[in-house]
């Protein structure tokens, strides 16, 4: 039977503030190694054993982060089956079910795009035996080894052995609890009854279905009819809006996991594991995770310490000094910095929120914006003029487009360009320029092999990335 991935890619890029963004969250950060969060998720279960017949993944993610999740996927060589795209995120429960109907005749492992698994040998072990349950039938669920009194994490309470499967021992599941207060969550640890939540969750797809038509159906029905009057565009799949939304906001725990404890289905299964498993859910757990020096101090960037110790402290930007700095974490990035203690890193959604109901462009964006030919980045900024790097990438192409309220001037740093302006088309070599009156209809082109970079500097009355009107566009854009 086909094992199918379904990665979740969404998320509202608020734990990791500021390296994180609204338009670009954690999953698409490298924190660990050279890969992003999403990348290794899509690499996770390279290396499963050969009688697996693994399909390439779905994933599912929110409209403005589609380019993003194609062009990271083609980053690591992975092939991905589709991309659906939700209009607005519903939780993982529709979630799971929009994947369910794409897959409905493969075993499904549903997995966030945002965790990290450093020992992937054991968590193929323990995939090996959750596919034999699933076979049979099962919801099955992967609860981590506690090793903390944690609050931040919801809970599974394990029951009676079921079976054992090449050493993995598997139990059923009497029920959940969501982030416990300190005494309870100390109880748990004590008792070794209880696991963390991974978020990690297997099963036949038309199992699934049929457990949201049995407990779920509005869900079941909202998803269907989005699926249905949905539409391909190539690799994408966007669900119908109007039926999508009107599905409940639900989580896969909430919805059915915890209602099928509630009536001790015997379907429900947990497989306890030891993972080197993380959620990254705040500053905190990254330095947890990563390496640290002889002071116990994570350092990213450009940083010099006296007496510091027990921090982490990443420079995106310029030269951090610290002196005397104990238990903080300092993250400068091109438009803000954050300082904390590192044991209140939890609060920084807090913050986040504080910069939204304030309309501040730091909760939505960074300096540097990505975009599917490259990216810009906001260099300088007066009362009529803007001044950006643009990197296009080799092959990329922006739209053919002109702006009502702006004229641009080009100057290319490093490459050539393939210039449109009008009725010419022409290339401009390093040290060569060229201007954009306002209103005349323009196209920048990368035919090379290598990253073309241009300093466009605009001048006009308004200067918002709303001023574009696009009339040929590789990316399907508006």
């Amino acid at each position: 039977m086909k094992l199918c991935p379904v990665i979740l890619a969404g998320g509202g890029g608020t734990r990791l503030w500021p390296l994180s963004r609204e338009h670009y969250p954690k999953q698409f950060l490298t924190l660990f190694d050279n890969n992003t969060l999403l990348q290794n998720t899509l690499l996770r279960l390279d290396g499963l054993a050969a009688d697996i017949d693994v399909v390439d993944p779905v994933i599912i993610c929110n409209e403005a982060h589609r380019f993003l999740v194609a062009e990271q996927s083609a980053q690591v060589s992975k092939n991905v089956s589709r991309i659906i795209l939700e209009p607005k995120g519903r939780n993982t429960a529709p979630a799971l079910t929009v994947a369910s109907l794409n897959e409905n005749d493969a075993i499904i492992i549903m997995m966030p795009a945002d965790h990290i698994i450093t020992k992937s040998a054991l968590f193929h072990e323990a995939i090996s035996a959750g596919i034999e349950m699933a076979k049979n039938d099962f919801l099955v669920t992967f609860g981590i080894k506690p090793n903390a009194p944690e609050t931040g994490y919801g809970y599974i309470h394990m029951a009676n052995e079921i079976r054992s499967i090449n050493g993995q021992v598997i139990h059923e599941i009497s029920g959940f609890t969501e982030k416990p207060e300190q005494s309870i969550a100390e109880a748990y640890l004590s008792s070794g009854d209880y696991l963390w939540n991974s978020g990690i969750f297997m099963m036949k797809a038309s199992v699934w279905l049929e457990k949201v038509m049995q407990l779920q159906l509005s869900i079941y029905d909202s998803c269907v009819d989005a699926y249905n009057k949905g539409k391909a565009d190539g690799l994408f799949f966007r669900l119908d809006e109007a039926s999508f939304l009107n599905s409940p906001d639900d989580s896969i725990d909430y919805a059915v996991m915890e209602k099928l404890a509630e009536n001790n289905d015997d379907h429900l299964a947990v497989i306890p594991v030891d993972v080197g498993w993380s959620d990254v859910g705040a500053w905190s757990s990254v330095w947890d995770i990563n390496d640290k020096d002889k002071n116990n101090n994570h350092i990213e960037g450009d940083v010099i310490t006296d007496q510091t110790k027990n921090c982490l402290i990443r420079s995106e930007r310029g030269l951090i000094v610290t002196i005397g700095c104990e238990d903080m974490v300092i993250v400068d990035t091109d438009d803000a910095i954050m300082i904390a203690d590192k044991n209140k890193t939890q609060d920084v959604k807090k913050i986040v929120e504080k910069l939204k109901n304030e309309n501040r462009s730091e909760s939505l964006t960074h300096r540097k914006v990505y975009r599917p030919w490259g990216s810009y980045d906001s260099i300088d900024m007066g009362d009529s003029f803007q001044a950006k790097r643009l990197i296009v990438n080799p092959g990329k192409k922006l739209s053919l487009q002109s702006h009502a309220k702006r004229a641009e001037h080009w100057v290319v740093v490093k490459g050539v360009a393939t210039v449109t302006k009008g009725e010419e088309k022409f290339l401009l070599n390093e040290n060569e320029s060229t201007y954009i009156p306002l209103g005349v209809k323009h196209r920048l082109e990368n035919a090379g092999d290598k990253p073309l970079e241009i300093i466009e500097v605009q001048s006009g009355s308004y200067l918002g990335e709303d001023d574009i009107v696009r009339y040929d566009d590789d990316f399907g854009r508006e």
